[in-house]
């Protein structure tokens, strides 16, 4: 005999602890929000209107004149250019920082866990040792070091410096990901002729797409809102957009625009923000599935 509910299960009850836990989300979402919002309707307000001191307010009328002077005519200093070069400058610093980094991680990884050649837990020790050090004690000998082969003050430089940096990190999660990959797997592979590229290429790395994913988008959104290996390493000519952010805020030349300040921290966090929501999905599966295999 079919039960009360033919098409599906009994739905949840409305309980106490379930009314608690959904206040609790809605608080933490609005406590997390409340900046967000603030920067959003501050940035599309002007002056004349911020200066009312209604913070919260939604704005009269809206005003996107911020947003085109924050992106081409924001001032750092006595230099009038806007964010728009940061910009362009994080995305030829972040994108090969994250292939490279990725890359080399996987092949590291792939080696460590399945491979195994001699001193393999002590390169493995050695990386994470290195991962758990902060970067900041790293910073005069690395300055030494890319002055002496010539990559101070460059756009190689600063990433190479984000790929050293990452790989600890990338490994880890790699080694982890592929350590519970049957070896038969690989002796199988090994027998039909293949060998260590081939079955990196053909047969692991497609498994370890999720993993690929979750590693790529903290490499990604890392490197992104860098801001002091940027600033040391990266020279005047590559400065990434949370350095121009900053120069852009903290110039006092003249009247203070909130505005134009609040819209351009907006463009600076909206590329990793776009990237965790249109891939939020990848990421929870990537990191899943490296728990259960880790």
């Amino acid at each position: 005999m079919a039960g009360p509910y033919p098409n599906g299960p009994k739905p949840a009850r409305l309980t106490a602890g379930r009314i608690g836990l959904y206040t609790f989300l809605v608080v933490a979402a609005l406590f997390f929000l409340l900046p967000l919002y603030t920067m959003v309707v501050t940035s599309l307000k002007s002056m004349d209107e911020i200066r009312l001191g209604q913070i919260f307010a939604l704005p009269a009328k809206l005003d996107f004149s911020a947003w085109a002077t924050a992106w081409s005519g924001a001032c750092m200093g006595t230099v009038c250019v806007g964010i728009r070069s940061g910009f362009w400058n994080s995305v030829a610093i972040t994108l090969p920082a994250v292939a490279l980094s990725v890359f080399i991680g996987a092949v590291n990884g792939y080696a460590l866990s399945l491979w195994r050649p001699r001193g393999a837990n002590l390169l493995f020790g050695l990386l994470m040792a290195g991962g758990l050090i902060p970067y900041q004690i790293f910073l005069y000998p690395m300055v030494r070091a890319m002055a002496n082969i010539e990559l101070y003050n460059s756009l190689a430089g600063i990433i190479l410096v984000h790929v050293i940096f990452g790989l600890p990190l990338v490994t880890l999660l790699f080694r982890n990901y592929f350590v519970s990959v049957p070896e038969e797997l690989c002796k199988a592979a090994r027998v039909d002729g293949a060998g260590f590229w081939r079955i990196f290429f053909e047969i692991m790395l497609p498994i370890a797409v999720p993993m690929v994913v979750v590693v790529s988008m903290l490499q990604f959104t890392g490197i992104w809102n860098d801001f002091l290996l940027g600033l040391v390493f990266a020279g005047r000519d590559n400065l990434p957009m949370t350095v121009q952010l900053n120069n852009i805020v903290n110039t006092t030349m003249g009247e203070r625009t909130y505005n134009v300040n609040m819209a351009a921290t907006i463009l600076t966090a909206i590329v990793p923000l776009a990237i965790y929501f249109l891939s939020g999905r990848w990421f929870v599966r990537g990191i899943a599935a490296g728990a259960v295999k880790g």
